[in-house]
């Protein structure tokens, strides 16, 4: 899906939700900011470094999770995070501090030395996630992380979240879950066929938007649809 003029800030320290249809530009946005796709026209910014520009430099700034768990299933756990730990230049005993450290956040300490490729997609999505996490980035990209995931690893990757949050970095995550982001996000934005159609809190989008039968504030389900819907018709 092509995106059409955004046009969007995301403060430090926030917990952003990207929402959408299925193929309405979530993935494709978020490859242009990562530096994956360069847009034919405009500029993204991360931590103030421009992407196209200076893409090393800005890379060293994130780090970016997949929605499909991509890990080497011939390596284990442990082994998967050091070499992680090599790509992104971390000192080798502060490297096995932090991959300790990590494994034990994610209930993956016990199975550790096991190799990926036994492991189910909820725990490759761990693993996946301390990756990303292992280099301390500023800012984290999460395309569709709690899909196919046990709500007891869904929950434990909430905390996750928010906890990084709480201490500085910034989450960017997209998700048709409309649950999730009615829990999580501090800010949503909701893309319909490559624009951006709405952006604020959840109490911001919701204001003057009532039921119509109840006159009771609209649930974030309800206003998504009648968002999309509105834009389909326009």
């Amino acid at each position: 899906m092509a995106c059409n003029q955004l046009n969007f800030h995301i403060h430090a320290g926030e917990l952003f939700g990207f929402l959408g249809p299925n193929g309405a530009g979530k993935t494709t946005t978020i490859k242009m900011l990562t530096g994956l796709l360069t847009p034919t026209s405009g500029m993204a910014r991360i931590a103030g470094i421009n992407v196209q520009e200076q893409p090393v430099l800005a890379k060293k700034k994130m780090a970016f999770v997949p929605d499909s768990p991509n890990i080497y299933d011939k390596l284990t756990a442990r082994e998967f995070l050091q070499f992680a730990a090599e790509l992104r230049a971390i000192e080798q005993e502060e490297a096995t501090r932090r991959i300790g450290a990590l494994l034990g956040v994610f209930e993956l300490s016990e199975r550790a030395d096991e190799l990926c490729g036994g492991f189910s997609h909820g725990m490759r999505q761990k693993v996946c996630l301390s990756a990303a996490l292992l280099a301390r980035p500023r800012v984290l990209f999460l395309d569709e992380p709690t899909v196919g995931l046990d709500p007891k690893s869904a929950r434990l990757i909430k905390d996750i979240l928010r906890d990084f949050v709480s201490k500085g970095g910034t989450v960017f995550m997209s998700t048709h879950i409309l649950e999730i982001a009615e829990e999580m996000c501090d800010r949503v934005g909701i893309i319909q066929s490559g624009k951006l159609i709405a952006l604020g809190t959840i109490d911001e989008l919701r204001q003057g938007a009532r039921h119509v039968e109840t006159g009771r504030p609209i649930s974030l389900e309800d206003l998504f649809l009648a968002l999309t819907t509105k834009n389909e018709e326009d």
